[in-house]
Order: C-alpha cells, then sequence, then structure tokens
C-alpha cells in the first residue's frame, strides 16, 4: 500500500513540474506583451512564482491560480516590480506600477 501511495505522490508532482513549466512559459509571454503595451523593457526574460492556490474559473471548475513577479524599465536603468495572475493559463490581473516616461 504504501508504494502505491509513493507512486501517486511522484506522479503528482511531475505533473505539478511539468504543469508549471508550461505555464511559467505562458506567463513570460504575458509579462513581455504587457510590457511592449506599456512601452516598457521586459527584464531578464524570466519570470518567478510567487503564490500558488487555488480557484475557480468561470465554467466553476478548479484550476490552479498562479502569480508570477517580473521586472520591467522604462529606460534601463531603474527596475519596476510588477505581477500577473493566470488562472490555469488564462491571464486574470495584472499590475505595473506607475512609471514616468522619458521624453525623446
Amino acid at each position: 500500500m504504501l508504494e502505491i501511495g509513493f507512486t501517486i505522490l511522484l506522479v503528482l508532482l511531475a505533473w505539478f513540474w511539468f504543469d508549471s513549466m508550461g505555464t511559467r512559459e505562458i506567463a513570460i509571454k504575458q509579462g513581455t506583451s504587457l510590457a511592449e503595451r506599456t512601452n516598457l523593457q521586459f527584464l531578464d526574460e524570466s519570470v518567478a512564482c510567487s503564490r500558488v492556490s487555488l480557484a475557480r474559473n468561470h465554467r466553476g471548475h478548479v484550476q490552479l491560480l498562479r502569480t508570477y513577479e517580473f521586472e520591467v524599465s522604462a529606460s534601463g536603468g531603474e527596475r519596476l516590480s510588477c505581477n500577473l495572475t493566470l488562472l490555469g493559463n488564462q491571464l486574470q490581473s495584472w499590475h505595473i506600477p506607475p512609471y514616468l516616461q522619458a521624453l525623446h
């Protein structure tokens, strides 16, 4: 019985890891898109997952709700801390703080 429980745990951990890697790629694409739409530079081409929880989608199905932190810059010098939230693979919310845009 212990072997079955251990096997199930390993399968769940492997699924979570693979699902997280795919969702991270979606978060990178969404972060890059948000930065471009706000005339900012997406820094480091990376995001970090800061929170994982369960939530219901519009159909009532339970999905993973993940919040990712990332950084952008208006001029390349300063870094602005931002975040986005994905429910499953769908963007639910995002935050980019106000910034002063350099005049050219």
